[in-house]
């Protein structure tokens, strides 16, 4: 039932917003930008849901190993930098090698997984890949978003579908088929045609244009349809909205120690270090 679930509310969806949500995603956020950079130098690392790739190349002076499941997303990270070293994996059964990486990231990926079971089960997985005394540092959504406009606060339902509109591209595509119809016909020549033989010469080619008109308005009424089923398309993605304190409870039973944790963006994180 889990995985069902994360197939139609999670995989399926990022697949089909793929592009537009890239468009959204290209700002490095500065608590993940700080961790990156304060790798050491020549340090290799892996991000566990990198979407389009936006923290693969923040620190140029360490090498990091992008996974996403979504092959959609890995394609935008390949149109945006095709030296990416990007791959498409899913995060519980990730193809690198046990007790391999310097470091790990997994940015807003975790709360995907719908049960506490999995999320937990999850990180440990993404812990496994990192050496011992390496750190993770994950984010997820919080629960107490209070300032913000989703206005999520403690005492809510924590796990939620959200929704993801994809309105904006059809609305510029109603605006080129609006377009489309005011298309002028230019009136025929009647240079040559005898006087007596316009009238029957006119007819013919008002009835001719009216077949064009009635197939062409057949045409927009059909992409119009099609647009207006994709502006009304709302894809929901299932997140669980995570309570202060809850990820580092998370992390703990993933067999880490916690290190520092904090809030940042909507998002509780946790930098946590493998110990055994």
């Amino acid at each position: 039932m889990a995985s069902s679930k994360e197939e139609e509310y999670v995989h399926k969806v990022y697949n089909e917003i793929a592009s537009h949500f890239s468009q959204t995603r290209y700002k490095p956020w500065p608590i993940v930008t700080k961790f990156l950079n304060d790798q050491t130098m020549g340090s290799i690392g892996i991000d566990v849901g990198c979407g389009n790739g936006k923290y693969l190349n923040v620190n140029p002076n360490v090498f990091i190993i992008g996974s996403d499941r979504s092959d959609g997303l890995i394609s935008c990270a390949h149109d945006i930098n095709n030296d990416y070293n990007v791959l498409v994996a899913d995060g519980m059964n990730l193809p690198h090698r046990n007790d391999t990486f310097d470091f790990a990231i997994s940015i807003a990926v975790v709360h995907h997984w719908t049960t506490r079971e999995r999320r937990i089960q999850a990180i440990n997985h993404i812990m496994s890949k990192v050496k011992v005394g390496g750190e993770l540092l994950i984010y997820c959504w919080a629960l107490e978003q209070g300032s913000s406009r989703r206005g999520y606060h403690e005492g809510m339902e924590q796990d939620v579908l959200i929704p993801w509109v994809l309105q904006e591209k059809n609305k510029e595509s109603s605006k080129q088929t609006q377009g489309k119809k005011k298309k002028n016909i230019a009136k025929p020549d009647l240079t040559g045609i005898p006087p007596h033989e316009r009238a029957t010469f006119m007819a013919k080619w008002k009835e001719e244009q009216e077949k064009i008109r009635q197939a062409e308005l057949e045409k927009l009424k059909k992409e119009s349809k099609k647009d207006e089923e994709k502006a009304d398309a709302t894809k929901y993605r299932f997140y669980h909205l995570y309570r202060e304190g809850e990820l580092e409870e998370d992390c703990i039973s993933a067999g880490a120690e916690v290190v520092s944790t904090g809030y940042e963006k909507d998002n509780w994180y946790v930098i946590a270090k493998k110990v055994l």
